[in-house]
């Protein structure tokens, strides 16, 4: 005889509703996305958003990048040896701080910025289509907004 199980309290679907799930999720399919797109370049998104600080905002400590990536010391060093390695960035002590570590851009680092452009430059073409450019840069908002949340 089956047994008749009690009138249990239906639970909600966690990973549906999670929104750390939902993020990290779609994290993970833009980084596959991004990362095919720029594969010429050598490099994966994440060390290609790394140059491109980089670039643009001059040589940075560690620190200094790992807040800007919003990552802990520890995954920007990871990301950075084998940007070291292949000559695309240098990695000196700090003159003002011996314990500090100053990442710069090279040029061959730049060159590989140049060399991804256009893979990136489709996928950004892409994703606007999809979502159309005023909720695409409304979602870059939202994401920096997530950043800077205070959710203590």
């Amino acid at each position: 005889m089956p047994v008749k199980k009690a009138n249990a309290v239906t639970e909600p679907d966690i990973p549906s509703l999670c929104n750390c799930t939902k993020v990290r999720r779609a994290a993970r399919t833009l980084t596959r996305f991004y990362d095919e797109c720029i594969a010429e370049s050598g490099v994966k998104i994440t060390q290609y958003s790394i140059l491109g600080y980089l670039k643009h905002r001059g040589p940075k400590t560690m620190l200094e990048l790992a807040d800007l990536m919003a990552m802990d010391r520890a995954t920007v060093g990871h990301n950075l040896r084998p940007l070291e390695r292949d000559g695309l960035v240098t990695i000196e002590v700090s003159e003002k701080d011996k314990r500090a570590r100053i990442v710069s851009v090279t040029k061959k680092g730049l060159e590989c910025i140049t060399a991804g452009r256009p893979g990136w430059d489709r996928a950004q073409a892409a994703f606007d289509r999809a979502f159309g450019p005023a909720a695409a840069h409304d979602l870059r908002d939202k994401m920096d907004s997530v950043v800077d949340a205070e959710l203590v």
